[in-house]
């Protein structure tokens, strides 16, 4: 696959492809003219690597992680740091939920007291 399929496919830049080559995240053949050309596993992993910067690791902490999840080795030392981002990524989803929840209550109790014309009575929970 080239750059540009790669790239669409997993919803990335053409220059965060380049940087993940540069960073030794991704890797790419190139052809006699020099164009990169990936497998179609380079999907997934792009997407892996998008996952693990979300969740707040970086670069170098990412460069660790992709061998132990190709060839299933995993130093102490990695495993303990995966298990505080993901500790660290629970806690993120327990607030996100609850303040979900508190949301969905917000919604509840304004809809069971609609008057069929929001914001009519200039109340606070106007838009303007």
């Amino acid at each position: 696959m080239r750059i540009g399929e790669v790239a669409a496919l997993a919803g990335v830049s053409v220059r965060a492809l380049r940087y993940y080559e540069e960073q030794g995240l991704l890797l790419a053949d190139r052809s006699a003219s020099g164009q990169r050309h990936y497998s179609p596993e380079a999907v997934d992993r792009v997407r892996f690597i998008q996952n693990l910067y979300a969740a707040g690791l970086g670069s170098k902490a990412v460069l660790r992680i992709l061998p132990c999840m190709e060839h299933g080795v995993l130093t102490d030392e990695m495993h303990e740091r995966l298990l505080t981002e993901r500790m660290r990524v629970q806690t993120q989803l327990d607030e996100l939920s609850a303040t979900r929840d508190k949301l969905d209550d917000v919604i509840r109790l304004g809809q069971a007291n609609r008057t069929g014309q929001a914001g009519a009575d200039g109340g606070p929970c106007t838009d303007a």
